[in-house]
């Protein structure tokens, strides 16, 4: 592909590319440019250059790797799917993609096996179709673009804080206030690289909390995020002293029902089609676990 320069300069050549190529998200052509796929009158530049009129910007585009991962059968609920994306309620323990101790049993192994050859490209080949993350011990609802365009157009909805995600979660200890909201910078911890924290160099984080019942020594919440940093959730509430039940990495993770992993669960969606425009919204009922602990709390209430 080929652009010339021919009404606008002084303009960076990444935003430049990206007013020409619809099709190319800025992650995108930053990666072409870290891998010297994109040249400036045959040199290779930073994407910070500034371009100039004439200037002849190639584009070389990669063939895309053959992915190492494999399919796999493994049941997964679908609650929503089109020829463009596909909505899974993913369950507690599983892990999204990859990674070191886990090869496969991913969630992308068991949408390889339900979606074929159709997923977008752009999470790369350990991450096809990956627009968004859950942690491994957080249940719920999770977006999967089968195309590049869809990738790009749901990358960017979440982007601009336009897609509206709601959580349940048990936490411990009895939040006083009805609802608030924590507004605190996160960043990597300084003291173990494993874990986030709130940092005031971080960046910027936010979340809503409204209380759905007390019980004696748990909260039961309803959580909504307008970021969407690592562990956001979980920091956050065990930053304010009220932890998630079961989290064992910001807290001791001990509880009295014997849970292993963190009551969090992605309860709905709502957000525009990446390709019609058409408004969506999807709900996951919470897991049959998660229900007993409430019922378990509601018997000593007396409910």
């Amino acid at each position: 592909m080929e652009i010339i320069v021919d009404e606008f300069d002084n303009i960076r050549l990444d935003s430049y590319i990206s007013t020409k190529d619809k099709d190319l998200s800025r992650a995108a052509i930053q990666k072409l440019l870290e891998n010297n796929n994109i040249t400036v009158n045959d040199e290779v530049k930073k994407n910070s250059y500034k371009v100039r009129k004439g200037d002849i910007i190639k584009i070389d585009i990669p063939e895309p790797k053959e992915s190492g991962l494999v399919a796999q059968d493994i049941p997964i609920e679908i609650v929503y799917e089109d020829s463009d994306i596909i909505v899974v309620n993913k369950p507690k323990g599983m892990v999204v993609h990859p990674a070191n101790g886990n090869p496969d049993g991913t969630l992308v192994n068991a949408i390889m096996n339900i979606c074929k050859d159709s997923l977008s490209g752009i999470g790369g080949e350990i991450r096809p179709g990956i627009v968004h993350r859950l942690d491994k011990n957080t249940s719920g609802l999770l977006i999967v673009a089968k195309n590049d365009n869809a990738h790009i157009k749901m990358s960017e909805q979440i982007k601009n804080r336009e897609v509206k995600k709601i959580y349940i979660a048990l936490v411990r200890g009895v939040i006083a206030e009805d609802e608030a909201t924590i507004n605190m910078p996160i960043a990597r911890s300084k003291k173990d690289r494993k874990k986030m924290a709130v940092d005031k160099d971080g960046k910027e984080a936010i979340t809503h909390f409204k209380v759905l019942k007390r019980y004696d020594n748990y909260t039961l919440l309803e959580i909504k995020i307008d970021t969407g940093r690592t562990h956001q959730i979980r920091v956050h509430m065990s930053q304010i002293g009220h932890p998630v039940v079961g989290d064992d990495v910001y807290s001791n993770g001990k509880n009295e029902f014997g849970v292993e992993g963190q009551m969090l669960h992605a309860r709905s969606l709502d957000f525009k089609h990446p390709i019609t425009g058409k408004e969506i919204h999807l709900e996951a009922d919470i897991p049959d676990y998660f229900k007993k602990v409430i019922e378990l709390c509601d018997s000593r209430m007396g409910d």
